[in-house]
Parts: structure tokens; sequence; C-alpha cells
């Protein structure tokens, strides 16, 4: 049966593979990327792969909240129902790395745009839904200061590890309080060191077949193993669910991290 996938960051990568598979599936993928030209690069790649290829685009910048929620308006206004949300885009390294709102942007991209567009989405989506949540083997403990941009982090890693944890963090929480009604929620670790755009630039290294990332995100999105799992984490690098760093399963300090996201977040609400 096909189903209607959100896929973030659709235009390179583990997220420009995934949606060729979702596409190749016959399913319908809603294609997010912050640049226009390249949304429609990999709109015609897809129709060439499927010649029914049944896709829309949307641009947002998610380093941007308002963009976020702009983001889910407008996927609310076109859609009447979301099967999978797969939140797959993300940031490593870069030259300007405090946003315009004041946030490290590793935790705007990484951690605040994948919980706010999840919660402006789920009256979209059904008990029978997913969330697929991309975190990482990188994962360090939370610094709040950090993570609400009042102290900024000297090492593009540890603010990358620090929001990938906290995304990790966050799935298990909200997994937690909306229970077995609401779509599962699904913190995935695609692989280490795989050949994207991020890894190539922030490593220097040409990384491992991205297409290793790709499967398990569709596997996650799509089989029934991954259907009674939320609130667990997959850790692609084994190959099975996993304990993440132990940190997430503390409710206190998951508590501390989703009260901070929701506080800042008041202010786009």
């Amino acid at each position: 049966m096909s189903k209607t996938i959100l896929l973030t960051g659709a235009t390179d990568g583990i997220g420009l593979e995934t949606a060729k598979m979702l596409v190749a599936a016959g399913h319908k993928v809603l294609l997010h990327g912050r640049n226009p030209n390249k949304l429609k690069d990999v709109e015609s790649a897809l129709a060439e792969l499927n010649s029914e290829a049944d896709t829309v685009s949307y641009i947002a910048d998610l380093s941007r909240m308002e963009d976020v929620v702009a983001l889910a308006a407008a996927v609310k206004q076109d859609q009447t129902s979301l099967d999978v949300l797969i939140n797959n885009a993300g940031i490593l390294s870069t030259s300007d790395p405090i946003t315009a709102e004041g946030l490290d942007v590793r935790f705007a991209v990484n951690t605040f745009a994948p919980y706010l567009l999840t919660q402006r989405l789920l009256p979209l989506m059904g008990a029978d839904g997913r969330v697929v949540n991309l975190s990482s083997a990188a994962q360090a403990p939370v610094n709040l200061d950090a993570l609400l941009g009042e102290t900024e982090l000297s090492e593009d890693f540890d603010a990358y590890a620090q929001s990938k944890f906290a995304i990790t963090m966050w799935s298990r929480a909200m997994a937690l309080s909306l229970g077995d009604k609401a779509p599962a929620i699904i913190a995935v670790n695609p692989g280490s060191m795989l050949g994207s755009k991020m890894v190539k630039e922030g490593f220097g290294v040409a990384g491992g077949d991205i297409r290793i990332g790709a499967e398990i995100l569709v596997r996650a999105a799509l089989d029934d193993e991954f259907a009674t799992a939320s609130g667990n984490y997959f850790d692609n690098d084994s190959g099975k669910f996993s304990l993440p760093h132990g940190d997430a399963l503390d409710p206190e300090k998951t508590g501390g991290v989703v009260q901070a996201i929701e506080q800042w977040l008041e202010r786009v609400k």
C-alpha cells in the first residue's frame, strides 16, 4: 500500500538516496530542501526513475523556526494525512554557527527543527504512523546552556554530537508521553561515516555507501519490525536496537532537555 512520506533534507546524500528508494517503491514522497534549484533537479531525477513518481516539494531553511512553522502549515494545507515523517536533515560544520535566533545551528537544525515539525504534524498522523529521527553514533551529554545558545561550543563535532543526542533524548521522551495511540517515534543511527555531503565536508573522507543509511531509513519507515518500537533507538552500526548513551534513560536529564526545548520554542508558538 502506498504511503505518504515527508522526508527532510531530500536533496543530498542519504536523504536523496532514501527518496529514490521510496519513489521506486511507489510511495508519495513530500520532498524538503533549502535550495529550489536542487529540489527541481531531484524532482526530475525521480521522474526519470519512476515516470509515475508522486512527489511534492517544499522549501524551508530549518535553521529558522519560522520556516519550520511555515513548512508544517504548508504540508497541513496540502495533505489530508501523513503516514511517515523522516527527520533526516542535519548539519555538522558551517562557517557561521550561530543562527539569527541565537541558537547554535547544529542544535537548531538537528534538534529544535525536527521537534517543532513533529509536534506541528502529529495531527495529520494516525496511531499507525511513524516518525523516524536521524540520530548518530556520536552522542555526547547535552549542555543545556549550549542547547539554548547561552554558551558557544568551540568544536563542530561536539555541537553535532550533543545535538544528535538531544534528538535521541526527546524521541524517547515524546514516545513515552504520547503512548501507544500515537505514531511510533524512533531514533535511528543510519551508520557511521557514510559517504554523505556532511561526512565529506566535515571529515574530508569519501565515506561508505550511503545506500546503507537509506535502506535502514526505509525499513524504519515501513517495515513491521519497527511498528512497535516507539521510544527505541536503532543502531545500524550493530544492525539492531540498542541502548543509547545512558542520559537518554534518565528521566530527569531527558526531562530537562525537553523542558528547555519547549521553553525556548514558546517564542514561536
